[in-house]
């Protein structure tokens, strides 16, 4: 089981970037835009940078949703090996057959 400060620092950032997106992707259109001027571009990237550094979405780390661990996450089934090893096991992920010889 992760620390749960690291847990809840990853969902607070996760609100942060649900809150700040759409602010977020408009000034990145306006930064990237090579039709503005100069100083249009710079300005927007100076208020990109003044937003909070836990906005922006590479900034969230995938964890497990049963024991928070940050490494050996599957996507598709949003927990990491363990765990996914664990309830597989004991049959309780449809269509999960755990291998053995």
């Amino acid at each position: 089981m992760a620390k749960k400060s690291s847990i809840e620092k990853n969902n607070r950032r996760v609100r942060l970037v649900k809150q700040y997106a759409g602010r977020r992707r408009r000034l990145k259109t306006i930064a990237n835009n090579e039709t503005l001027t100069m100083e249009e571009r710079f300005a927007a990237r100076l208020k990109l940078a003044q937003l909070p550094r836990n906005s922006a979405a590479s900034r969230i780390r995938n964890r497990c949703e049963v024991s928070g661990r940050p490494r050996g996450y599957t996507r598709k089934m949003k927990m990491s090996r363990i765990a996914l090893r664990d309830l597989g096991s004991k049959g309780l992920i449809p269509g999960l057959v755990k291998s053995s010889w």
